[in-house]
């Protein structure tokens, strides 16, 4: 799969048509990836590529900081995940306020049909695009049906008697229901950090930790507690437990992220992502 910027369209070929997807994506949950594998397969066999139009950053961070949502996954993780769908494109599009501006038929026009040559659009049921949300399902068919392209709405997906959704799933995270974010999302939800000096304190009382830091200031964390987890450290998994909020035992420190993995005692540099369980 490849990636691409919506305004260096080299990486993109315009020699065929595509089929296209558009939303935020966060969390790239269980109804997202049937989004994913519902384009990814119409154009498999032919000779349309399968594109998926993403944002960045989150288009809230924009047009209304104060309501921006904490991310589920943030553009690195997405790119991550969209590398193992299928899709033959991810274009992710930088976010800013002319792109705010522009109204549905503008957007679907320049983006969509200029530089895409959408000639399918497949949606979730509730996608809203354009200035102020102003574009829905039915402005989409409008435009289809006037720029030629067909539009179809994939059915709401439902777990454990609701509708997946990012915000069911952000909801979760914050409470700390790890089990509910994993059904909706159908993996455990992950952080990833770097690896940063600590106090070492741990290590000299048999219990080596790795102190992790969350680049991305917008992820979502979960609350303070102590976490089973699954991490990854060159490609290979260890079991261990994950400690979020203040240090319990020592005084005056800020709130942390760390990790102590189970058979993994000297080498704790490298950690990409925690899995909490």
């Amino acid at each position: 799969m490849n990636h691409s910027g919506w305004l260096d369209k080299s990486g993109i070929p315009d020699d065929v048509g595509s089929i296209v997807t558009v939303g935020t994506f966060d969390g790239v949950h269980r109804g997202h990836w049937t989004i994913l594998r519902e384009i990814s397969q119409r154009a498999h066999g032919t000779d349309r590529r399968s594109v998926l139009v993403t944002f960045d950053p989150h288009p809230l961070r924009v047009v209304r900081p104060g309501s921006a949502p904490r991310l589920l996954t943030t553009s690195m993780e997405k790119k991550e995940i969209f590398a193992e769908s299928g899709l033959d494109y991810a274009v992710f599009i930088t976010f800013n306020e002319m792109l705010s501006r522009y109204p549905p038929r503008r957007f679907v026009k320049e983006i969509l049909v200029d530089r895409l040559h959408v000639e399918e659009l497949v949606i979730g049921h509730d996608h809203g695009f354009g200035r102020d949300r102003s574009g829905n399902v039915d402005t989409l068919r409008e435009i289809g049906a006037e720029l030629g392209f067909l539009v179809d709405v994939v059915a709401p997906v439902e777990a454990g008697g609701g509708v997946v959704s990012s915000s069911r799933i952000r909801a979760a995270v914050e409470a700390g229901q790890m089990d509910e974010a994993e059904l909706c999302l159908g993996r455990p939800y992950s952080i990833r950090g770097i690896v940063v000096c600590g106090e070492e304190r741990g290590r000299k009382l048999g219990f080596p930790t790795a102190n992790l830091s969350v680049p991305d200031q917008d992820k979502l964390i979960p609350p303070p507690g102590i976490y089973a987890v699954q991490g990854r450290v060159q490609d290979r998994t260890y079991s261990g437990a994950l400690h979020l909020g203040p240090r319990p035992t020592f005084e005056g420190f800020s709130p942390s992220i760390e990790v102590h993995l189970l058979r993994l005692l000297d080498f704790l540099t490298g950690v990409k992502r925690v899995d909490p369980l």
